[in-house]
């Protein structure tokens, strides 16, 4: 029998490992727990044996190091990213019937807030390169009822602030920065989450900086505000058991707060980490499908790198088949949901936002992908094009 050359070997071992499906892991939250171990289980035991779980010494420290870190005069930890802008809107006596501007394509908790107080979510559509909120289109939705804007930094990439910010002024109504996604972005220079009246985020663990659990913060600058948020927290007292607003129960846990200031200290590292994982995506993908876009005088976190694609569910179906895992961000816009049937919205009302809900998709994004892994990725991706 005629043996096979070393090349011909050579080359079926390498079209099989070629073929050889790798399993991917969209957000990697257990290596970075790993990676950062030793510091989160010292911080971590450092509550449990002081028992500091509510309002412990961590949640000072976390509270001045965010302030430290995004450039804000105050930051106050709070339990989640929904309950940060449930409090900022409480902050500012929203009432039934106010009307707050936001877009119709973002997680729920944007416009879900809103209409918790009985205020009415008003959607204005989004820029297709950015997926975030169009300024061009936000004043011809301002009324007499207009309290406030929520424009979202969706997926870690800050919104047009500035001229979004512009308009609130002429029209003497707040900005309130949904930065759910892009805590620690840059927008000409500064912060996400000092760009604005006020800010919240999240720690939510699949955010780009995320804790064990829920947690959220609000950022301001204004001393009475941050006041009464803090407050607010805390069932609205004044002091205990007395209680000058009606509030929540909206404290950070002090062990959510020690594990982050863990991560805090190593965060621009995974940030920069983020942006080269980012960036090794664009080089193997940007001949083969439109790439995301990041303007020119702002950065991304990249809490999500989301591409477009038409027949979404084939294409999922087969990189699931070969281990690559990716999610839908978002697939319904906000006007179409059930809960919100008595806004009367209806399919055409905001044609950008529908045509990117029915085609976007996230692919796994983590600080700790390799160029191995990507490659794979992106051309088991291509091949489904």
């Amino acid at each position: 029998m005629k043996r096979a050359s070393k090349n011909t070997y050579w080359k079926t071992t390498l079209l099989q490992e070629l073929n050889k499906n790798m399993n991917i892991d969209f957000a990697n939250l257990g290596l970075a727990y790993k990676e950062h171990k030793q510091a989160i289980d010292k911080a971590m035991s450092e509550v449990v044996n002081t028992s500091s779980f509510i309002m412990g010494p961590a949640v000072t420290e976390l509270e001045n190091k965010l302030s430290h870190f995004v450039g804000a005069k105050h930051s106050i930890s709070c339990s989640s990213g929904t309950d940060a802008l449930l409090l900022a809107m409480m902050a500012m006596d929203i009432q039934p019937g106010d009307e707050i501007i936001t877009t119709p394509f973002t997680f729920i908790a944007t416009a879900e807030t809103i209409a918790f107080l009985k205020a009415k979510p008003v959607f204005v559509d989004i820029e297709e390169t950015t997926y975030n909120i169009d300024p061009l289109k936000i004043e011809a939705a301002i009324t007499d009822k207009t309290k406030a804007i929520i424009p979202v930094s969706l997926y870690g990439q800050p919104a047009d602030m500035e001229e979004i910010n512009s308009i609130a002024n002429k029209h003497n109504i707040t900005v309130i920065e949904d930065a759910a996604q892009s805590f620690g972005a840059t927008y000409k220079g500064n912060k996400s989450c000092n760009l604005s009246d006020m800010a919240c985020t999240s720690f939510f663990p699949a955010k780009p900086l995320g804790c064990f659990g829920d947690g959220g913060a609000v950022f301001t600058k204004d001393d009475y505000l941050a006041e009464k948020i803090k407050s607010l927290r805390l069932h609205g007292q004044s002091k205990r058991y007395h209680h000058q607003y009606v509030g929540i129960g909206g404290r950070l846990d002090t062990l959510q707060a020690a594990v982050l200031n863990a991560k805090l200290d190593h965060y621009d590292k995974d940030v920069k980490r983020r942006q080269e994982v980012a960036q090794t995506y664009s080089k193997y993908l940007n001949d083969h499908i439109s790439i995301p876009v990041i303007k020119k005088d702002r950065t991304s976190v990249w809490a999500q790198y989301s591409i477009r694609v038409e027949q979404r569910e084939v294409v999922q179906q087969k990189l699931k088949a070969k281990g690559i895992p990716t999610a839908v961000h978002y697939p319904m816009p906000l006007h179409l949901q059930e809960c919100f049937a008595y806004l009367a919205g209806k399919k055409g009302d905001f044609p950008i936002a529908e045509k990117v809900s029915e085609e976007i998709m996230s692919l796994p994004m983590n600080p700790y992908l390799t160029e191995e892994e990507i490659e794979y990725i992106t051309t088991n991706l291509i091949k489904t094009l």
